[in-house]
């Protein structure tokens, strides 16, 4: 396998399967573990949109990913994360207004990627093998570019903020809330056998 192969498997890999539900003992790192995961994404969806024909796993992942573990993320942040944080801002912090811009962006990019879903849909459905048309080839590198720039703001900002200011606590709260999200049991419920 040479190293374009590599990168494709690991790519469709973090698209297919999400982190582990131990993981959600340390949420921030499931939240990490999440961008990496869109990153991922952002990968697929640029390549998607330079090919000439469908690469049809590929687009399968990423419609996958659109349509379950993406929303999940952004209510991850934008009903807990992001709620708890702003709880402890203090005058100084100054990162007050990107959380809110962060928090109005997830709304968009949540019709986004709604949107690119469907499209991606038709286009496996229709199964007539030529690439994105010229719009949606634009449409998924703007997508891209977007959710790589919050991504970079996220974890450079959001996340050492986070790792500061919340409790023990706090993180088990979100870790049990994301858990709840993805219909599982907490993982730190398992201590008490």
């Amino acid at each position: 396998m040479n190293g374009q192969d590599e990168s494709r498997a690991l790519a469709l890999r973090a698209l297919n399967e999400a982190p582990p539900a131990s993981l959600l003992r340390a949420p921030l790192d499931q939240v990490f573990a999440e961008h990496f995961r869109q990153r991922c994404l952002c990968r697929v969806l640029d390549e998607i949109a330079a090919e000439d024909v469908w690469d049809r796993e590929k687009a399968a992942a990423a419609l996958r990913f659109l349509r379950g573990d993406f929303d999940l993320h952004r209510r991850d942040e934008q009903e807990d994360l992001f709620v708890m944080l702003r709880k402890r801002l203090r005058p100084q912090d100054g990162i007050a207004d990107m959380l809110r811009h962060l928090g109005e962006g997830h709304s968009g990019s949540a019709a986004e990627a709604a949107a690119i879903a469907d499209a991606l849909a038709a286009a496996l459905e229709t199964g007539d093998g030529r690439g994105p048309a010229p719009l949606l080839r634009v449409w998924l590198c703007d997508f891209s570019t977007r959710q790589r720039r919050r991504l970079i703001e996220e974890n450079a900002f959001i996340l050492p903020f986070a790792r500061a200011r919340l409790s023990r606590r706090a993180l088990e709260t979100l870790g049990r809330r994301m858990a709840a999200r993805r219909g599982i049991a907490w993982p730190g419920d398992d201590d008490a056998d």
